[in-house]
């Protein structure tokens, strides 16, 4: 269930941006991965994009919907007390199944400091439960709180979620991604990754969301935007 690089190096240590930590791993998995199955993975995003699902989900202007979740020590977090300390930064992820998810928390967690020192906060959501997120943070070493969105609730609210097509869930069957035992429901649904930057009134301040999810916000553009 947990990324590796082929070097097993130490999580958190690859300060490279995050574009070219992907661009990395996008190259392994086009070596290694049967052409047929890479071919599913590129017709799934392909179909999301044409459905215009990072387009109609939140923007920035809206108000960004109020939640309260579990993070991976199964303590309740709520955004109206997050807020109430600053402003936020809000990512979606699909679990610690994904190479991707795993990179991009991993350089969400080194520019952690940026994010705190413009004078932000920083959670980061997906529908796995709170036992799997737990697992997450310890193994990755995360400096901040993994919530659970059990049925996708809160994503649903962004505008987020889909179904995965029969095709991928044999694919990911195949390669032991059991999403029902990780999410806990069988509904076999997920949130395209998205990163929302959220005012203290909540007022969403930046918003990015792609269907592709081998593409995610760069930390430092976000920092960027922060300050």
């Amino acid at each position: 269930m947990k990324w590796r690089s082929l070097a097993e190096s130490t999580p958190g240590t690859d300060t490279r941006p995050l574009r070219e930590i992907f661009a990395e791993r996008k190259a392994l998995i086009a070596k290694y991965v049967p052409t047929a199955t890479l071919a599913v993975h590129g017709r799934v995003v392909a179909e999301l994009k044409a459905l215009g699902l990072a387009s109609g989900s939140l923007v920035a202007g809206a108000r960004a919907p109020q939640f309260s979740l579990p993070d991976h020590n199964d303590r309740q977090v709520s955004s109206a007390e997050l807020l109430s300390r600053g402003r936020l930064v809000v990512c979606f992820f699909r679990g610690r199944w994904d190479p991707f998810c795993c990179g991009q928390m991993e350089a969400m967690n080194r520019a952690l400091h940026d994010i705190e020192a413009a004078g932000a906060g920083l959670v980061a959501i997906s529908p796995q439960t709170v036992k799997h997120s737990f697992f997450m943070a310890e193994q990755h070493r995360l400096r901040f709180a993994l919530l659970s969105d059990a049925g996708n609730l809160v994503a649903r609210q962004f505008g987020l979620v889909y179904r995965v097509p029969e095709e991928q869930q044999a694919i990911y069957r195949r390669a032991f991604i059991n999403l029902p035992l990780v999410n806990g429901d069988e509904s076999w649904e997920l949130p395209i990754p998205a990163t929302y930057g959220v005012e203290r009134d909540g007022t969403v301040r930046f918003a990015s969301a792609n269907e592709d999810y081998t593409e995610r916000a760069e930390p430092a553009d976000i920092v960027e935007r922060l300050r």
